[in-house]
């Protein structure tokens, strides 16, 4: 888990990209995601294949936790579901390495160093 990853996210038709670095440690998940704005900071899990990533953020105003969940499958690549609250809203994603010196895809993303 430990690097880079381009996640590409799906909730309620809304498409979005981010790029987060993870830092794992044992069972411990740490790192940042960017968003439009700033770096958010990440906190989760890794449980065998099963990974689990969450961060608090806001939308017009209102406080949210996204909630990343998926299932490691070793092919390079993982995918999984959203969860959005309070807003009751889901979704899918997937997130894929960044290659070294790779730029983030959108001209307003940043991306965190290692």
């Amino acid at each position: 888990m430990n690097g880079k990853w381009k996640v590409h996210n799906n909730v309620a038709g809304y498409e979005s990209d981010q790029v987060c670095t993870f830092m794992q440690n044992k069972t411990v998940l740490t790192g940042t995601c960017t968003s439009d704005e700033k770096p958010l900071t990440i906190t989760g899990t890794v449980q065998g294949n099963q990974v689990t990533w969450k961060y608090n953020s806001e939308w017009n105003g209102t406080p949210l936790t996204v909630t990343h969940v998926a299932t490691l499958d070793g092919a390079g690549k993982f995918s999984g579901t959203i969860e959005v609250d309070p807003f009751d809203a889901s979704g899918d994603f997937t997130a894929t390495p960044v290659e070294p010196g790779a730029a983030a895809s959108k001209p307003n993303q940043t991306s965190t160093p290692q």
